[in-house]
């Protein structure tokens, strides 16, 4: 288990991407050692730092009936267990400032969703705890204007953060991905991630969930690394025609590891690496 200097180094590398990822939501302690432990050594392999994602809550969903995940103890359990078990730095969402002090606890970085990025009492008591923050890029704001949410972190005592696009809300269940967004947030000096599976998502567009077009996300992943993205996040899960939450957008988890490759090559030619 790297120690949070060297976590954070690993992510500031120049000459690899480092790898969030993970299924969706918490579906099962089995589920979660079953994912980790294919990425590992997926990302062993291809020398890629690695960090498993999980939610505990799926607190956006679509509709209210649909499954949200196993809750803040039991979730932060199964986490716990991964990061145990395979040695692995984790990450997981936080809606309210309570849920920030306890995952502090267990995982390596908090998540702020990109619903809740104007949420300043959020944001400053995840800067707070002195993890990681992960801050999302609202579906409602430009890349420039998370240059004041970094800013309000920053200013709450926040030393280690990224910053993450993940689409841009378009209007009849659908977002666009603009790939300015990354050199635009690089400005804030702050490592850039792309969510690749977000991007691809169609807000509402099942119905009473969302849908999604995997089969794009590979493609917008490998423009964002181009476009200089120093991380990616994937979710992914074996059978994603399967998985209790946004199963249409997730990559399947047997085609990880080519996606991870292609990610790898592009990152090296780049940064000019051999």
């Amino acid at each position: 288990m790297p120690s949070a200097d060297q976590l954070w180094r690993l992510l500031n590398a120049k000459d690899r991407i480092f790898v969030i990822a993970g299924p969706c939501v918490i579906e099962s302690e089995a589920l979660c050692l079953k994912v980790a432990a294919s990425l590992l050594q997926i990302c062993r392999e291809l020398k890629l730092p690695f960090v498993f994602k999980a939610s505990y809550d799926k607190a956006n969903r679509t509709s209210a009936h649909s499954f949200r995940g196993p809750g803040l103890q039991a979730g932060l359990a199964v986490l716990a267990k991964v990061r145990q078990k395979y040695g692995v730095p984790v990450l997981t969402d936080v809606h309210t400032e309570q849920q920030a002090l306890a995952a502090a606890e267990v995982v390596d970085i908090l998540q702020i969703p990109a619903f809740l990025c104007r949420q300043t009492d959020l944001v400053v008591a995840a800067a707070r705890t002195g993890r990681i923050v992960n801050l999302k890029k609202g579906q409602f704001l430009s890349p420039a204007e998370m240059l004041q949410v970094a800013q309000k972190a920053r200013e709450a005592g926040g030393c280690r953060l990224l910053l993450t696009e993940r689409g841009t809300t378009f209007g009849y269940n659908n977002l666009v991905a603009d790939m300015r967004s990354i050199p635009i947030m690089k400005q804030s000096g702050w490592p850039v991630v792309f969510d690749a599976t977000h991007s691809v998502q169609l807000p509402g567009g099942g119905g009473d969930k969302s849908s999604g077009q995997r089969e794009f996300a590979p493609i917008l992943a490998q423009a964002a690394v181009a476009a200089g993205a120093d991380g990616v996040f994937i979710e992914t899960h074996p059978q994603p025609e399967k998985a209790l939450s946004d199963g249409p957008n997730m990559i399947r988890l047997s085609e990880m590891k080519s996606v991870l490759q292609s990610l790898a090559r592009i990152k090296r030619a780049v940064s000019g690496a051999a």
